[in-house]
C-alpha cells in the first residue's frame, strides 16, 4: 500500500514482533471517544465492548497474538484512559478498576474468537445455539442430569424475556459488568438540624 517493499519496512523496526505491536496499536487507533460519558458505566464500558468486538472482526489476525506480554502502546493506554473514566463513579479502588478492564477486554476477546471461529467453520451462531439447545434437551429428557432438567425449565419472566431480545453480545456483556461492578451508591441524605 505504500509502494515499499516487504523488508525496507526492517529498517525503520528492528523485529517482526515489534512491527506486529505497532500494527495492533495501530488498530487501537480505530476506537472512537467521540460519544460524551452517560455516568452510567455499564453502558459507557458496553459501548466500549461493541467497537472493540467489531474492530476483531475487521482485524481477525488480532486474535493471533498472545493477549499478554506485549506493553501497551499509546493507542491502547488512550484506550484505558477511556475505560477507566467510564468507571470514574465506580466505587472501586484503582487496582480494580485496572482488574475490571482487563476482565472485561478478555471477554470481549473471547465472545469475538468464538463468533469468527464458528464463521470459519461456517456455523451460523443462531443455528448452532438451535443445535445446542436441541441436543442438550436430547441428553436432559434422559434423566441422569436433574440440575440440567432445571435449567432448561426455568424459562424467563416477561421481564427477564423482553432483556432476551437484546443481541446475545449486548445481553451477555450487560450481565458480565454489571456482576464486575458494585451497586451505585444511593447518595446519603444531609442529617436533619
Amino acid at each position: 500500500a505504500i509502494g515499499a517493499a516487504p523488508a525496507s519496512l526492517y529498517r525503520y523496526v528492528a523485529t517482526r514482533d515489534e512491527l506486529v505491536e505497532l500494527m495492533a496499536d495501530q488498530v487501537y487507533g480505530e476506537f472512537s471517544y467521540h460519544e460524551p460519558s452517560s455516568g452510567r458505566p455499564v453502558a459507557d464500558l458496553l459501548r466500549l465492548a461493541q467497537q472493540g468486538r467489531a474492530m476483531y472482526h475487521r482485524h481477525p489476525w488480532l486474535l493471533d497474538l498472545p493477549a499478554t506480554g506485549n506493553l501497551p502502546g499509546p493507542n491502547a493506554v488512550a484506550f484505558i484512559e477511556h475505560a477507566l473514566a467510564a468507571l470514574a463513579g465506580a466505587d472501586l479502588t484503582g487496582p480494580a478498576k485496572l482488574e475490571t478492564i482487563g476482565l472485561f477486554s478478555g471477554v470481549v476477546r473471547l465472545f469475538a474468537q468464538a463468533e469468527i471461529s464458528q464463521q470459519r467453520a461456517g456455523q451460523d451462531t443462531t443455528q448452532w445455539q438451535g443445535s445446542l439447545a436441541g441436543y442438550l434437551a436430547q441428553i436432559a429428557a434422559a434423566g441422569q442430569h436433574p440440575h440440567l432438567v432445571a435449567a432448561l425449565a426455568d424459562q424467563p419472566s416477561h421481564g427477564d424475556a423482553a432483556q432476551r431480545q437484546q443481541p446475545l453480545f449486548d445481553h451477555a456483556m450487560t450481565r458480565i459488568l454489571t456482576g464486575l461492578l458494585p451497586p451505585a451508591r444511593t447518595p446519603t441524605p444531609a442529617p436533619r438540624q
